[in-house]
């Protein structure tokens, strides 16, 4: 049986992306939430909470834009040049908001220019990923195998409402990530963020929901077609259940519910992008196939991912095991 290489590649990345777009948004969700919390020793507790493992979560992006380039190098070479603002941004401010990380442990004087870094660093990543999502969506032009377009065509009504969706999104991870591994005034301030951004996160996947299908004639029938509904009809009824989920977690002050459902309103959402995108890379132009690399290349490169990939995984689940439990007010990261 011959191996459709693109369509495991495809996977891969997308699986890279997903996992990135989980571990990292409640970290960056941290740091969004970082100018609401006025208390120094609350904010030490946040960072705290998130200072073992962010860096780790960073390994995803990496490995994602990495496998892009490698095994879809004529994706990554029309993506580019249609984004370089929003991801030259989105990079610049990991950079910055990295640098905050140790450096504001370092100085009582500046530790406020550090806590800006890190809450602003945090937002302008999240929203410039928002837009290179939303960018993607409404979809880049290709014309003889090169991007066809404006330099500013990313820059649209829809793209910011994915790059604010994103933000109040990752603001909900955050929030009930500091509800499961924090306690005390940290907890409770978490708590109360989450009662407001769960509900605009709910009805900011509505809007985009909403508005993607007329985007593209494509995903119009492809959502629409029959018997494609049948199979996205479990979808919006999972997306319901994780905010009854959510909801019931924090009526009932559980530390984890309430941030598993938020991990699967993410993961719905991501799944419902995917079965619109496929069989296109980058839409409405690439398909998988076409803008692969040959593969003799693809071949090898997962011969390399078959033990990159699991040291990767070992390497994330087993920095979660050693910094389990809550982050209480004496823990310390520097």
């Amino acid at each position: 049986m011959t191996l459709d290489l693109p369509l495991i590649w495809a996977g891969i990345i997308a699986f890279a992306v997903l996992v990135y777009v989980i571990l990292d948004g409640f970290d960056l969700g941290v740091g969004i939430l970082f100018p609401f919390i006025k208390n120094e020793a609350d904010r030490d507790q946040m960072m705290n909470s998130v200072a073992p493992v962010w860096d780790g979560n960073e390994t995803w992006l990496v490995l994602g834009g990495g496998g892009l380039f490698a095994a879809f190098p004529l994706a990554y070479a029309v993506i580019l040049p249609a984004l370089y603002i929003p991801i030259i941004t989105l990079l610049l401010s990991l950079v910055f908001r990295g640098v905050a990380f140790e450096y504001r442990w370092k100085t009582k004087r500046g530790q406020y220019l550090w806590d800006w870094a890190f809450a602003s660093g945090s937002i302008l990543a999240t929203f410039a990923q928002g837009i290179t999502l939303g960018a993607l969506i409404q979809g880049i032009p290709v014309i003889d195998r090169t991007y066809a377009g404006q330099f500013w065509d990313w820059l649209t009504p829809f793209s910011l409402m994915t790059g604010v969706a994103l933000v109040v999104g990752y603001a909900l991870l955050g929030a009930t990530w500091l509800i499961y591994k924090t306690e005390g005034d940290v907890q409770r301030a978490a708590h109360q963020f989450t009662w407001i951004a769960g509900p605009m996160t709910l009805v900011l996947i509505g809007c985009i929901s909403l508005w993607t299908p007329f985007l593209n004639e494509r995903f119009m029938e492809r959502w629409f077609s029959w018997p494609n509904l049948l199979y996205l009809t479990p979808v919006p009824i999972l997306v319901g259940l994780c905010a009854v989920s959510l909801y019931w977690g924090l009526i009932k002050k559980k530390g984890l519910i309430p941030f598993l459902a938020s991990l699967g309103l993410f993961i719905l959402s991501f799944i419902g992008l995917c079965f619109s995108f496929y069989p296109y890379i980058v839409p409405p132009s690439l398909t998988i196939w076409y803008a692969a690399a040959p593969d003799s290349s693809l071949s090898f490169l997962l011969t390399g991912s078959a033990f990159l990939l699991p040291l990767i995984l070992i390497y994330s689940v087993y920095s979660y095991w050693v910094f389990r439990g809550k982050v209480g007010a004496e823990s310390t990261y520097h």
